[in-house]
């Protein structure tokens, strides 16, 4: 691993033009030059599209072009000391030492590492300095050596670098990705004898695109900039080259998180009601300090934004830090939801705004309407049926959607970029064969596992270009697909039918029933898995509700309706017994009006947190009612979400409100009286033991 960088890899005080394009041109060049790349072309490419996406520099007068590349051959590390220096969109200057890296496309972990930990050192003043001292070639390559551990100078620089890691407890998450410990509960200081109200622990998460330099770089500025502040920080660096999650009592110790991302953080459920800071990863790097004070601030503000979902929701990880086979579909799924939510969000408004504009029989004539007549050459119910007919066809077409996108990014949240293909074309497939929503869970499944078993094939060099842009999506779609159209379409089919005929004659108690269930489980967990369950239950199946056949809308306007009430009746609840609740949970209750309104479960979850043995039974009991009612008189929602805000996509409105506020007053109702109950037990304990 020593051969990472050569002195023919060093460049030294040159000139190498003022833009940082043509220096990462130049760079390229060396390392193609030296056999590591296939092509300077594809290489430069990649390098200069992220650099695009997130400028390079950081303080310090350094930058860290990087990327990973199909045209890298082995991992690399160029170097040039520049005079003059070139912008790299640092705020404090240009940077006059520019460290390039190229990682292939498919990097070993092993030199991810590598890769990683030089990043992390070019924050620290002194190794800096020392390149820009060095005097030759071969005195840089020893020194990045050092850094990382390979060569003469190891010891030394590897206790610079473990000292720069933080004071004990304010450390960064990820032994096999940087070399640190994992945090543990032990980890964390005594903080026995606190003032109240003090902030003295924080998390993180930091995780860039590439994953190779920003993502540790910022990490241990956060890390510096809390210990300047007396602050315990903790840091969960999701890298390429692997990451080891925050021990959960760390997280639930913690007064705030920040998240320093510009990808989705993984597990984000994990932190799900602590007050948030979110920035893009270079921000970690360029303003640590602001963020740590902002954090502070947030943990101190009731009102401040917090990360949604239900805490503990998520299943452990096991020991070596992978996901359980449950954990991974079930996180597949909800990717699979959360990116088909949008097309099924925005094609149910459209299709109820077409209604209110066209009546319902624009569903036979809005073909003929939408190609036969415009602007100039309204059809005969004037304007109003002419924009109903655009807006239900641009509404049907984006719900068409629905599963292609469902099965899609399933697949992708498997097998990364490569599922994507195949996920679609086996979603395409389970719309063509009539399997609907069901069938999409399975063509993205198959797809996804496919792509993942194929990407971890070992091919020939030559060979490895090819693979996520032909070979994987070609032998996944047709694997899927193929599956799909010989084996489990036509079953899965039949079983939608059956599904939708049932759900259609629901009538009476058995309608009744389902929305009891649905209502619990939108109860339960307050934004949680079994809540997502139940949402993502009933926003797949919106696609085939239609006048015919309402149940589909019938169940998600049960499930609208539930989700609402818990964060109402605690609203409701802080404002009939404000001596049952703390200042900082009235404060909450003011806000919890709102997000209750717009069907923001996650607003109870602050309530839940500090007292769920009262909060949650009685938020199910006024959920469990209000689906009941829902479904018990036919109100209907042809909108995924919003809540109240949406009233022209609801059926029956009138009936919706009052389900809402009868589910509601019990709730408050039954969490006020159970507060009660507990104050008249705590204060019966101290009279009993004076009796005695």
């Amino acid at each position: 691993m020593s051969d990472l960088i050569t002195p023919e890899l060093v460049t030294l005080d040159s000139n190498l033009g003022t833009e940082r394009s043509s220096v990462i041109r130049y760079l390229a060049e060396q390392v193609a030059g030296q056999g590591r790349s296939s092509e300077v072309d594809g290489l430069y490419a990649d390098a200069l599209a992220r650099e695009e996406k997130t400028a390079t520099g950081v303080p310090g007068g350094i930058a860290i072009p990087h990327c990973r590349s199909k045209a890298v051959l082995v991992p690399t590390l160029a170097m040039a000391r520049l005079s003059p220096a070139v912008d790299y969109g640092a705020k404090d200057g240009p940077a006059d030492l520019v460290f390039f890296i190229a990682a292939p496309d498919g990097a070993d972990q092993e030199h991810l590492k590598l890769l990683s930990k030089l990043a992390r050192s070019l924050i620290r003043k002194d190794f800096t300095a020392s390149l820009r001292a060095a005097e030759t070639k071969e005195d840089i390559v020893r020194l990045v050596e050092g850094a990382l551990g390979i060569g003469v100078e190891a010891a030394p620089q590897a206790a610079a670098t473990a000292s720069n890691s933080g004071p004990a407890g304010a450390t960064v998450a990820g032994a096999s990705a940087v070399g640190h410990a994992t945090p543990t509960a032990q980890d964390a200081p005594d903080t026995t004898g606190e003032a109240k109200g003090e902030v003295r622990r924080l998390v993180a998460v930091t995780a860039c695109p590439t994953g190779i330099a920003h993502t540790y770089m910022a990490a241990d500025s956060l890390v510096a900039a809390a210990k300047e502040r007396g602050i315990d920080l903790q840091v969960e660096t999701q890298g390429s080259s692997g990451a080891t999650p925050l021990d959960p009592s760390v997280i639930a110790a913690a007064d705030a998180v920040i998240f320093a991302v510009d990808v989705d953080v993984r597990d984000k459920a994990r932190f799900a009601g602590l007050p948030v800071i979110t920035s893009p990863v270079k921000r970690g790097i360029d303003e640590p300090g602001v963020m740590v004070e902002e954090a502070v601030a947030a943990a101190r503000n009731p009102n401040a934004r917090r990360v949604a979902g239900t805490a503990g929701g998520e299943q452990a990880d096991d020991d070596e830090g992978k996901d359980s086979i449950g954990s991974t579909l079930k996180r597949a799924l909800l990717t699979g939801v959360s990116y088909m939510i949008p097309f099924v969000a925005g094609g149910g408004l459209l299709i109820a705004l077409g209604f209110l504009l066209g009546g319902y029989l624009i569903t036979e004539t809005a073909d003929a309407v939408v190609l036969e007549n415009s602007l100039l050459n309204l059809p005969e119910g004037g304007l109003g049926q002419y924009l109903g007919a655009v807006a239900f066809k641009i509404g049907q077409l984006s719900l068409g959607f629905l599963v292609p996108a469902l099965a899609g990014y399933i697949a992708y949240a498997l097998a990364d970029r490569p599922g994507i293909a195949p996920g679609f074309v086996a979603g395409a497939v389970a719309g063509f064969m009539g399997a609907g929503f069901l069938g999409g869970i399975v063509g993205g499944l198959l797809a996804g596992y496919v792509a993942l078993m194929i990407g971890r094939l070992s091919v020939p060099r030559w060979l490895r270009s090819l693979m996520p842009v032909v070979i994987i999506p070609l032998v996944a779609s047709i694997v899927a697909s193929g599956l799909m159209f010989l084996v489990l379409g036509g079953p899965i089919a039949a079983l939608t039918v059956g599904l939708n005929n049932w759900l259609s004659g629901l009538t009476g108690t058995a309608a009744l029933g389902l929305g009891v269930i649905l209502g619990l489980m939108m109860a339960i967990d307050l934004g949680g898995p079994v809540n997502k369950v139940a949402y993502s239950f009933a926003v797949a199946g919106l696609g085939a509700g239609a006048i015919d056949n309402q149940a589909p809308w019938q169940i998600m306007a049960a499930v609208m309706a539930a989700g609402m009430v818990p964060p109402l009746a605690m609203a409701l609840a802080t404002t009939i017994d404000r001596n049952r609740f703390t200042v900082a949970e009235r404060e909450n209750g003011k806000a919890a009006w709102l997000l209750g309104a717009a069907f923001i479960s996650e607003g109870a979850i602050p309530f839940a947190a500090a007292d769920p043995l009262r909060v949650i039974p009685s938020s199910m009991i006024g959920a469990a009612v209000t689906g009941a009612m829902v479904m018990g008189t036919g109100v209907t929602s042809q909108a995924p979400h919003g809540g109240i805000f949406v009233f022209f996509a609801i059926g029956n409105v009138v009936m919706f409100i009052v389900s809402i506020l009868v589910g509601t007053i019990i709730s408050a109702l039954v969490v006020v009286a159970l507060k009660r109950h507990a104050a008249r037990r705590k204060n019966a304990v101290p009279a009993e033991a004076v009796a005695a």
